[in-house]
């Protein structure tokens, strides 16, 4: 993590949480830091929309997870962002071919994406007084996607702060860890039912899957999201 983005004296967090592997580890990561935690949603019309009700799963199972800060889990927000999903028309938001596109990104990537998240997080937090935005961005498994590198959220982190005037610190706890280390983060929190939560309710698949269990949880397997949780999930119960 970057050594600018910490703030010793925060005392809450607003999570990026789309349900997934990587936001559900880092809602019980902020869960056991921060004193008052808040989730964000955003409806961008994903292929996957089956992730916004796995999100609802996991937050509540992570209540009774985690049941020493069950009490620090506040409201979940849910930001229509369908308009913007429509602009670009990727992989994600389309019944299209994933594929690497001419500029060397996958079809999946959608242009800005965490750029509109981030922005609509720091609004919605300025708004709620809390002080920290925790997103899953991930550099070392980024799978080509150049939202998610640590310099790109420290221009965001930058023009923020500038923007609303005051400190906007966003903390990326997955930036160097690879799929496995952030099974062990997971398993290091919550022990086995912080990680059978996730196995069983989140879901990462892109294609929206959840008629095929694995031993990492539910997807179609064939998809890059399911390949990367299943290869993370495989060297972690192997080391």
């Amino acid at each position: 993590m970057s050594a600018i983005q910490t703030d010793t004296n925060a005392t809450s967090a607003l999570v990026l949480f789309s349900g997934g592997q990587d936001s559900a580890t880092c809602l019980a990561w902020a869960l056991e830091r921060y004193g008052r935690v808040e989730t964000v949603g955003f409806d961008y019309g994903q292929r996957h929309a089956v992730e916004m009700q796995a999100r609802l799963a996991v937050r509540d199972g992570m209540a009774q997870v985690l049941p020493q800060w069950a009490t620090r889990l506040g409201p979940d927000h849910v930001v229509d962002l369908t308009g913007f999903g429509a602009i670009g028309e990727t992989a994600m938001t389309t019944d299209r071919a994933i594929e690497v596109g001419a500029r060397g990104l996958p079809s999946t990537f959608v242009p800005g994406r965490n750029l509109v998240f981030l922005t609509v997080a720091a609004a919605l937090a300025d708004r709620r007084s809390l002080d920290v935005l925790v997103g899953g961005m991930c550099e070392t498994d980024f799978s080509g996607y150049p939202d998610c590198r640590r310099d790109t959220i420290d221009a965001m982190q930058q023009a923020l702060s500038l923007g609303l005037d005051k400190p906007v610190p966003i903390e990326t706890p997955l930036m160097a860890l690879t799929k496995a280390q952030t099974w062990a983060l997971a398993d290091r929190i919550g022990g086995a039912e912080l990680v059978n939560l996730i196995v069983e309710a989140s879901h990462t698949c892109y294609v929206g899957d959840r008629a095929h269990r694995h031993a990492w949880g539910y997807g179609c397997g064939t998809c890059p999201a399911c390949e990367l949780r299943a290869a993370g999930y495989q060297q972690w119960v192997a080391a």
